[in-house]
This record gives C-alpha cells, structure tokens and sequence, in this order.
C-alpha cells in the first residue's frame, strides 16, 4: 500500500498533471483499491489535495491555494497564517469569509488584484477550532443569544427557544454550536455549562478556565497510579545515586509556592572559586516515559497559574508531594555542580542522580530582607546560612555583570499581582519588583542551563 507521503511526492513532480482516482490507481499500480480511496479521502480532509470540479486530485499550492490558520478581528475580516513560513499573510474580507471562525484551519484562494497585500476568500474550512465558546447570554422573548469573550469571534452565537438551559439575562455560559455560520447567518448552539452571573468573584477566572479548555480534574487512572507512589524516599530508590544530604540547601520561592522544584547550595572553595549545586527534583524517576502519567502530562503541556488557583500539570501527590523539595524531607534529585571563578566562567562542572535534604524553605521576600534590608532578625534566625546567603550574592552580582559585559538584554519591567479576599474578589493591585532574590535564582539557572547545553 502507498502511503502518505509518497504519493504527495508523486504528486509534486514537474510532470504531474491532475488525475481522476482511477487514473491514480492504474497509474500507480494499486492492489488495494479500497484501502488507496480512503487515503484520497482523508488527505483531502486535511488539505493537502485538492478534489476539484472535475473529479481530478491534485495540489493545493499548484492551484492558487493556500493552506494555513485563520486569525479573525472584532471588526469581522481576518488574516489566514499559511503554513509555508515563506508566504506572506492573507487577508480575508468579512464578504469573503464563508462562514469560517477564528482559529479554524482553513482554505484559501487567493484573489488577483493589484493590492499590495494578499487578499483572498476561504473556500472551505478544514478544520474547526470553536466547538464550544464562552461568552454573556442575552435574552429576548422569543430566542436568545450568546456575545462571545473572544473578541476575534465575530459572530454572535443565535440561541433557539429551549435550548438556552437555565441561563437567565447576563449569565456567563459554555455554548456548543449546533450549526456553523454561513455567509448571511450566524452560528447557531446550545447553552451547556451556565458558570454564574457576569461580574461575580470567580466566574471570571471559570470563563477563562472554559475558554482554554483547562482541565480541572485527573481521569481516575491518573489518580490510581498517583495512589501507589510512596510520598518518602525509600533505601531502594537510592541505589545508584550521589548523597548530598550533608550539602547546606535551600529553596526560594514565592510565599505561596507549593511545587517547589528546584533548590540551591553553594560553598566558597580554598582557590577562591565559588562551588554552586543546582539541584532540580527529579520527576522522571516518578513519571515513566510512555507511562499513564506522562501521557497525561504531554497532554497539558504545561502547569497554568491563574490570579486564584493553578490548574497543575501532574497531580498534587507528585507536584505538591513526593516532587516537591520541601525542607526537612529527603527527596530525589538531579544536580549540576558548577566551578565558577571571579570572572564567572565555569571552569568545572559535574551533573548526577542525586538524594537532597533541604534545610530551609526560603521566600523572595525574606532574601530580599536580608540581602537589601539587612533585618537583624532575620540573619539570627538564619544565622546557620549567612555565609551561604553572601556568596550567593556575590555570585549573582558576578553572572550579571559578565552577561552585562556580553551584550544581554534586561527585560526588567514591572509586575502587577492581584490580592483576592477569601471570597476571591480582588481588593487590591500592588507592584512587584524583582529583587535580588529573584536575581540570583535567575542567574543560577541561566547558569545552569548553559552549562548543560555546552
């Protein structure tokens, strides 16, 4: 059987002129007829061939078509992204939508006109990006109507009688849309999910979570294979590892951290030379490649910190747990040891397996207090690690200035950071500034990764 890929190569030669699949199948000396139909098919589904007026396969770019994603405007037109990086943008008239979204995968076939920009009109939508939208329901006597949050969704959403579930004026809703627009008429849906009135602590927040399509909860055998995974390191899981328990090491993080996931510890060497441990919890040993919970986690991508809450990547009892480097607790780790001089170059590295055991859990602010402030308090309390917390300073004061020296750019601008009261509604905005606390967990890991990259 041809696959894929050879018969776009067979299609892309000079000679190659449109063919009827029959034409195809003898050409190519197909056996499998069936078999050779249903790929015809699904490679015109997803637009890499054409199946034209005249019952002939060919391709797309061969007949003044474009493949590529469609961004739209609140004022009704869009932009087409072509896949091919070296084609410039096209854009789409609202006349010459034909009933395509923002974000579906589409096709298009370019206009000849004398406009210095591409323009074009999408002759069918490949793919659609928009089976649900978020938005504010809005009710008449007779039907209703959803106005999505997506600005760049042009259409409202027409709501037939019955079909808007419990919604009320004003609430914000999921809808799941039943018939996609055409050139003269909107798209049509269902309320499924009412997620509270507009305006009220938290529905903000669920609208996002719903737009994004953020999963909130685990499946059940992501939670079974969790269950099984003992929350302390065990004498089994240190074979094969370096022990640097006795190592001197903390975290710093933010106040309200909970997946702490790299630590620190450093110590100054009798040549003068700075040695820096990074130690990054080892979360592979936990999730096993191909396994149900790397699976899950390809699938989220990444963890989403939201004003309120964060929708994890892995679940609490890794991310939180038996993953996090919480003081006081062994934990499994990988580590890069760095050698770095006064200049700030390292002269000698190691990476290994390791087994941490961390002494305190720092914040930003605390080391902030510290290292700027100088708060007597504090350095008693942290008197074990005032040599540790100088050197770290001093190090970060190296790094910087040598990135400073080769050219590197500072995005220091500031941040802003929501307070919520217990209801979650927000009652205050106060600026974050980046201290050197962040500053040195910012050079340590750019450090870090340069050193593992070389």
């Amino acid at each position: 059987m041809i696959k894929k890929e050879e018969l776009i190569a067979y299609m892309e030669k000079g000679s190659y002129k449109p063919m009827a699949a029959q034409e195809l199948i003898n050409s190519l000396g197909i056996d499998d007829i069936q078999g050779f139909l249903r790929l015809l098919n699904t490679l015109e589904k997803d637009g890499r061939i054409v199946f034209t007026r005249k019952h002939r396969y060919g391709l797309p770019e061969r007949m003044g078509l474009v493949i590529g994603r469609l961004h739209g405007n609140r004022k009704g037109f869009g932009f087409v992204i072509p896949n091919d990086p070296v084609c410039r943008d096209i854009h789409i008239s609202l006349d010459n939508m034909n009933g395509a979204m923002h974000n579906d995968r589409v096709m298009v076939r370019l206009n000849h006109s004398r406009k210095a920009h591409p323009e074009g009109e999408v002759i069918r939508v490949l793919e659609r990006a928009n089976n649900q939208v978020v938005g504010t329901f809005e009710k008449s006597k007779n039907f209703g109507f959803v106005v999505p949050d997506d600005t760049r969704i042009y259409h409202d959403v027409f709501i037939p009688l019955g079909e808007e579930e419990e919604a009320g004026n004003f609430d914000k809703v999921v809808v799941e849309i039943t018939r996609w627009p055409q050139k003269h008429r909107s798209p049509e849906g269902r309320v499924v999910e009412v997620l509270g009135r507009s305006g009220m602590p938290g529905v903000d927040i669920l609208s996002i979570i719903r737009k994004f399509n953020l999963p909130l909860e685990f499946p059940k055998k992501v939670l079974k294979v969790v269950d099984v995974i003992p929350q302390e390191v065990t004498e089994g899981d240190l074979e094969g590892r370096r022990d640097l328990r006795s190592l001197k090491t903390v975290t710093i993080d933010g106040a309200d951290a909970k997946d702490l996931d790299d630590a620190i510890s450093i110590d100054l060497l009798a040549n003068g030379n700075y040695a820096l441990w990074v130690h990054i919890a080892d979360v592979s040993y936990y999730v096993r490649e191909d396994g149900v919970l790397d699976r899950e986690a390809y699938k989220r991508a990444n963890s989403v910190y939201l004003v309120d809450r964060v929708v994890p990547m892995l679940p609490s009892g890794l991310s939180n747990g038996i993953c996090s480097l919480n003081a006081g607790v062994d934990r499994l780790a990988v580590s890069v040891m760095m050698e770095v001089d006064g200049q700030g170059n390292v002269v000698r590295h190691d990476v290994c397996q390791s087994v941490i055991n961390v002494d305190e859990r720092m914040t930003y602010d605390n080391v902030r207090k510290l290292l700027q402030e100088d708060v007597p308090e504090l350095w008693e309390r942290y008197s074990d690690l005032g040599n540790e917390f100088k050197w770290m300073q001093e190090l970060c004061d190296i790094l910087k200035k040598k990135r400073s020296r080769r050219g590197s750019m500072d995005f220091d601008f500031p941040e802003g950071k929501a307070i919520l009261d217990q209801e979650g509604t927000p009652t205050d905005i106060v600026r974050v500034d980046r201290s050197i606390a962040e500053n040195i967990i910012e050079e340590f890991m750019i450090l870090t990764n340069e050193t593992i990259a070389e």
